[in-house]
């Protein structure tokens, strides 16, 4: 099977060096270019099966060079990289395209699960990651509209109502299905039974729709 070939977009040097060692210590994953800017990220995001992109860059940064790619013809999935979670700007990247997000203080595993679920279209979060995004959105949750984030999960059964809160809590799909006492194939179809009745193409949107509802506990 061919390697999964990653684009590293940051404008410093020394987190694409780390990267690219957390990613060339697999078997699977191959570091096919580097770009320190957005423009440079959009001229070679051809080359690459998932772009790892930073969202403060001078110049074109993170969401337009996301937004731009995801335009593009057989885009790559992209995830975008931050150092805090209160950043605006993951929201925006979420919207326009990305498939999820890492916190670069993020451990290698977890960079790994990421890029390697991201490729397969399962884009992983991790645990820690989703609740400090919901604790974000939480924190503005007064200037949320929740009757409309409602109203569009009505569309959703019961037990897909109950996947989709189980992602927004971070868990993967094996312990969805343990939590729920059903096999991890029956959740991969109740996601993609989800993201078609919501209109979404990640994990991180239906966390973020279920998080405006309120659905989640404090």
């Amino acid at each position: 099977m061919l390697p999964v070939r990653v684009l590293l977009v940051d404008d410093d040097t020394l987190v694409r060096k780390a990267l690219r060692q957390i990613l060339e210590a697999t078997n699977d994953l191959e570091v096919v270019g580097e770009a320190g800017d957005g423009d440079e990220a959009v001229r070679h995001a051809h080359q690459a099966d998932v772009v790892l992109m930073d969202l403060r860059m001078p110049g074109m940064g993170g969401v337009e060079a996301t937004s731009r790619i995801i335009h593009s013809p057989s885009p790559p999935k992209v995830v975008v990289l931050t150092t805090v979670t209160a950043d605006a700007a993951i929201i925006d990247a979420i919207h326009a395209g990305a498939s999820g997000f890492l916190l670069k203080t993020s451990s290698p595993e977890e960079i790994v699960n990421t890029v390697r679920a991201a490729h397969a279209g399962d884009a992983f979060m991790s645990p820690t990651s989703t609740r400090q995004l919901l604790e974000q959105l939480r924190s503005d949750a007064g200037r949320r509209d929740r009757r409309a984030a409602r109203r569009t999960l009505a569309a959703l059964t019961d037990r897909e109502r109950e996947v989709a809160v189980a992602v927004a809590e971070g868990l993967t799909n094996d312990a969805i299905a343990a939590q729920l006492n059903i096999s991890a194939s029956t959740v991969k179809a109740h996601l993609s039974t989800i993201q078609t009745k919501l209109d979404v193409d990640s994990r991180v949107r239906i966390a973020v729709l279920v998080e405006r509802a309120g659905y989640l506990a404090a």
